[in-house]
């Protein structure tokens, strides 16, 4: 094959890969393009025209009235106070359960740590039941710390920051140890900030799976000034039937903190996530 040959095929390889993705960003992005238009376009209007890919009587105030009329301000406040307990209690059982994995020698730890993964495996209507019982007996029902507090520590963080831990060098420990260091100062000044990049991925997670809850709040509330943004996005699609686009709206403003979210630290999770998988 001559230099010349293998410049072309090289040039339609690249070709081909840019096709491919061009064709797989076409196919991700649609659905979001179709959010859009069913938002902003008139229902009525949209149907009666056989449901085009372009606006029909487009309605410009849907995300103003989305934010203000359908309640959505209220809705994402208490998102965000749940959602940011959430993750600070994750962040803080995970490390610290993780750090006891990784550096620490008890009895029964293999085991241990073998039951606190298998908890992965239970989906929560397995606990839905016995945790809503808890609550109500401690009148935490329509509450912050009813709707945070079963969710307080995870399995899946352990399992991430340990493995961020595992690849922290003995040594390291030994010489923290020589410097005076007890547990908590080696953990908070030297593992945590070398397993940064895992710990950051596993926050990215536990904000999207706290924001994104309906099964528990669903149950945690029974009053409409406690629902969570999930819970409102419903209420908009089974109370205001005639405006559904209203809906549309509301679920593309709940959607935009995931998506700056994983904009700006889309590399961090991709690094964590691949760090917390190469030792363990």
């Amino acid at each position: 094959m001559t230099l010349g040959e293998g410049h072309l095929r090289r040039r339609f390889a690249t070709f081909g890969w840019y096709t491919t993705l061009v064709a797989l960003s076409v196919v991700i992005l649609f659905p979001i393009y179709m959010l859009v238009l069913r938002a902003i376009s008139s229902p009525i209007a949209f149907i009666n025209a056989g449901q085009p890919l372009r606006l029909v009587d487009p309605e410009w105030d849907i995300f103003s009235r989305a934010w203000n009329d359908a309640g959505l301000a209220r809705a994402m406040l208490i998102s965000v106070v749940v959602t940011a307990v959430i993750m600070v209690g994750q962040f803080l059982t995970s490390v610290m359960a993780a750090y006891a994995f990784a550096f620490l020698e008890f009895p029964f730890k293999r085991l241990m740590f073998a039951v606190v993964i298998g908890t992965l495996l239970l989906p929560i209507e397995v606990t839905l039941i016995a945790n809503v019982r808890t609550i109500r007996d401690l009148g935490w029902l329509n509450s912050v710390q009813g709707l945070s507090v079963p969710f307080l520590a995870t399995a899946l963080g352990i399992f991430l920051i340990r493995q961020g831990f595992m690849a922290v060098p003995r040594e390291l420990r030994d010489a923290a140890t020589l410097d005076g260091f007890g547990h908590l100062g080696f953990m908070f000044r030297v593992a945590v900030p070398l397993a940064k990049p895992v710990i950051g991925s596993f926050l990215v997670i536990s904000f999207l799976s706290a924001w994104n809850q309906y099964v528990w709040p669903r149950n945690a509330t029974d009053e409409g000034a406690w629902q969570t943004v999930q819970i409102a996005l419903r209420t908009l699609t089974t109370t205001r039937v005639d405006e559904l686009n209203l809906a549309f709206a509301g679920a593309i403003i709940a959607a935009l903190p995931l998506v700056l979210l994983l904009i700006f630290f889309q590399r961090q999770m991709v690094s964590g996530l691949t760090a917390g998988a190469v030792k363990g």
